[in-house]
């Protein structure tokens, strides 16, 4: 679970709460009809804009933004410094049982395209095409948070309109002009918390983990098409962690001298 993600959302309704309790009365925010219009017509929206298949993968897309990925770059590089070691000693083919045995699919698939020979352009083709299908798909899934994030302020606006109108058939009651306004304004409330607090938040962490996703493979392309080209573990290490941050870096300096020791080790 991603702690982050959690702890932003809990935080974000937490200061509402207290803001709220210390300038009057919480329940007088709640009002299920203005709940009904901005989130019935957010989701009403949401149905019109996309298929139903696309739809019924929101909560896959929702578990992108609270779980956390175990995927770290410098333990990619790491697998693929072993794997350029051992396809230098051993041969592109030692390499196939090891291949089999990876979790990543990508990664699994590349390495299995080297293993079977394939001409490198067209091992980077297959590869970079599939990564390009998955940052569009990727987009889908943000694009719905997107959608409704923006849909959400202009249901709170009509929920507003409604109660106006509503409020305005009893002027000749003056009493009831201010828990008339009151109910009008909350509709535009929940419509902005729901766009800046949840929605929006929620599309913008997509593509964070969206662009971590793309990173890695990458890193992973660039590392497969290496070992197939039989670099020296150590360019490969380099090379690969040029698509770090410097600070991330620093975790994978003396592996390859690691590596290389156990290599020499098998050997001996």
């Amino acid at each position: 679970m991603d702690v982050g993600t959690l702890v932003g959302l809990g935080l974000g309704f937490t200061f509402i709460i207290l803001g709220i309790v210390q300038g009057g009365n919480l329940a007088g925010f709640w009002d299920f009809p203005s709940i009904m219009i901005t989130c019935g017509g957010c989701l009403a929206s949401t149905v019109v804009a996309y298929p139903l298949l696309q739809l019924s993968a929101v909560t896959k897309v929702l578990r992108k933004a609270f779980m956390t990925k175990n995927d770290d770059p410098s333990s990619i590089i790491d697998f693929l410094v072993q794997f350029a070691e051992k396809a230098r000693r051993e041969g592109l083919l030692s390499l196939e049982e090891d291949a089999d045995q990876l979790e990543d699919d990508f990664l699994k698939k590349g390495i299995q395209l080297v293993v079977d020979g394939t001409d490198p352009e067209l091992v980077r083709t297959m590869l970079e095409t599939e990564l390009a299908f998955l940052e569009e798909r990727h987009k889908q899934g943000q694009a719905m948070f997107e959608t409704m994030g923006s849909m959400a302020p202009a249901y709170g606006m009509i929920g507003t309109l409604i109660g106006l109108i509503q409020m305005l058939r009893t002027l000749d009651d003056p009493k009831k002009i201010g828990p008339g306004m009151a109910v009008a304004i909350v509709t535009t409330f929940y419509g902005a918390v729901l766009s800046n607090l949840v929605f929006m938040p929620i599309a913008n962490r997509l593509k964070v983990r969206t662009a971590e996703e793309i990173l890695l493979k990458e890193v992973m392309i660039e590392g497969i098409l290496s070992i197939q080209s039989g670099d020296n573990p150590r360019i490969v290490e380099e090379k690969l962690k040029s698509f770090l941050a410097p600070n991330l870096r620093k975790s994978t300096r003396g592996r390859i001298g690691e590596v290389a020791e156990n290599g020499q080790a098998a050997e001996r």
